[in-house]
């Protein structure tokens, strides 16, 4: 059985966490692979014991999280024990965040919706709202993204206000934390990390085509990926 953390705070209200599921479930039929999705809030998560079970992470959206701390702990579990991780929407964000903290050494590194007046808000308002919304995406070339929708540009739906803040933008994504896509306007969204076995992180929500039935090529590569990883030793931790 493949474990997976699902790691938000779970709203039955919410499309993409109605649509997770049934995500993860289409790319365990499509595989032909037993899958287990277990839900940890954001609150619930204090170490990093209790994600020592889990073949991979995925943050959800839906932030404001009720514990930030709980999410970045988690994503960075997920990035330094080389665990596949899976973010989108709020966990793109917060997967940047992390990054910023942790791998760059920004320890003022902040959320704009969080910590409005912070010096150093590295997702902050985007200059157009993409709530309810589909929008065109070019994949890097050569990047994992691309390789796995096979397509050079692909259409996803979006619920979010939030993105990278531009005045950090280059330097986040310099290596070996890579933008993976863009919008039209040359804005990241969605980013990977180099050297590891699965880091992707999207400001779109491709969960979402799991509500009309389809796989979403993401997930089916994410648990792809956790299956890889099972089949791994175990780190001791």
């Amino acid at each position: 059985m493949i474990r997976i953390a699902l790691v938000g705070d779970y709203r039955a209200d919410v499309p993409a966490h109605q649509a997770i599921p049934q995500a993860l479930q289409l790319a365990a039929q499509s595989l032909d692979l037993p899958v287990d999705a277990q839900w940890l809030a954001t609150d619930s998560l204090t170490a990093t014991e209790q994600l020592a079970c889990f073949d991979g992470i995925w943050c959800v959206p839906a932030s404001p999280y009720r514990n930030m701390e709980g999410a970045l702990l988690a994503i960075r579990h997920a990035r330094e024990r080389n665990l596949p991780f899976l973010g989108t929407c709020g966990g793109f964000q917060h997967a940047v965040i992390e990054y910023a903290r942790n791998a760059l050494g920004w320890a003022d590194a902040e959320h704009a919706e969080t910590a409005p007046d912070a010096a150093r808000a590295v997702i902050s308002p985007l200059a157009c709202s993409l709530v309810e919304v589909k929008d065109k995406v070019a994949l890097s070339p050569g990047s994992r993204l691309a390789r796995i929708y096979e397509q050079a540009v692909i259409e996803e739906g979006y619920r979010c206000r939030y993105g990278i803040n531009p005045a950090f933008a280059a330097e986040l994504a310099s290596g070996p934390l890579r933008s993976a896509a863009h919008d039209q306007n040359g804005e990241i969204r969605a980013l990977e990390l180099d050297n590891h076995p699965f880091f992707i992180a999207t400001l779109f929500q491709p969960e979402r085509q799991a509500l009309q039935g389809t796989c979403p090529p993401l997930a089916a590569a994410f648990v792809a990926a956790c299956c890889q990883n099972q089949m791994q030793p175990r780190k001791t931790l």
